[in-house]
């Protein structure tokens, strides 16, 4: 597959994962009233199993069919965990040291996460 239309696909599924994140922060801040701690922690979660499911057979299908799945999802879990910690720790840091606007704080997080992310499975989950 062309690299443009990997990087396509990515931006397609990654639009999708920031609509599902932003509007699971925004329901559980806003309606449901939580701290943006864990309207974070748990939109990232949602969003990414969606993310694991596209990731694996339409952004980096393999050629080979009898890919060890799990393997494959503790890859994917491992990126996860290294490109949201990075996210984070810019979040925390943007709202705590630099009183940025938690939305706003949570949307610039979701350019360093889609970056890292996107670079960790292609070089060592999908590849």
């Amino acid at each position: 597959m062309k690299e443009s239309v990997r990087i396509f696909r990515f931006a397609v599924i990654g639009t999708l994962n920031a609509i599902i994140t932003v509007a699971i922060i925004w329901l559980m801040m806003d309606v449901l009233s939580y701290d943006y701690i864990p309207a974070n922690i748990t939109a990232y979660v949602i969003a990414q199993t969606n993310n694991f499911i596209w990731s694996k057979y339409w952004i980096f299908p393999t050629e080979k069919q009898k890919n060890n799945i799990w393997q494959q999802v503790l890859f994917f879990g491992s990126a996860f965990a290294l490109a949201y910690v990075a996210q984070f720790l810019f979040l925390i840091t943007l709202v705590e040291a630099g009183d940025v606007n938690e939305y706003l704080a949570q949307f610039m997080g979701l350019f360093i996460y889609g970056a890292m992310n996107f670079i960790i499975n292609k070089k060592l989950t999908f590849r």
